[in-house]
């Protein structure tokens, strides 16, 4: 039985410490582990990431060239027909607000677009908003569906 006067920690959960710079006998004296000398010996001694001791560093060398597209990249969320069919019922209008709500979408950042794809059967019927982007296959299940796109 576990009493508090024989409690001790699961085997191996505990470590001691290691005392630094007591004493040659503790095999962490004289520079504790700190080299001879040096910036990196010192109080305070770290040095920031990149730097090279006052060449100039690499990422300042390389030159800058290139084009990246982020800055004109749209973020396109993705909405399939299996996830509606859980989430509305018969007679519901389907717009940002409602995926929102209903969790099927994070919210809408600036310059992001939603796109219904055609993954899965559509069996409920539904009016879709005219915001969003359609595949052409998703077309073809609406209209068969009896849904509509407002």
């Amino acid at each position: 039985m576990i009493t508090l006067n024989n409690l001790k920690p699961a085997e191996g959960s505990t470590k001691t410490r290691k005392r630094i710079g007591r004493g040659q006998g503790s095999g962490w004296g004289t520079q504790a582990g700190k080299g001879h000398k040096g910036q990196k010996a010192r109080k305070g001694g770290t040095i920031r990431l990149g730097f090279e001791g006052g060449q100039t560093p690499t990422y300042r060398r390389l030159p800058k060239r290139g084009f990246s597209n982020y800055p004109f990249s749209v973020l396109v969320q993705h909405v399939n027909f299996c996830s509606i069919n859980k989430k509305y019922t018969n007679g519901e209008i389907v717009n940002s607000d409602s995926l929102i709500s209903k969790g099927l979408i994070k919210s809408i950042p600036y310059s992001s677009s939603i796109k219904i794809l055609a993954k899965g059967e559509l069996t409920v019927k539904v009016s879709f908003s005219n915001e969003f982007k359609f595949s052409s296959a998703a077309k073809e299940l609406i209209a068969k569906s009896g849904s509509n796109i407002n």
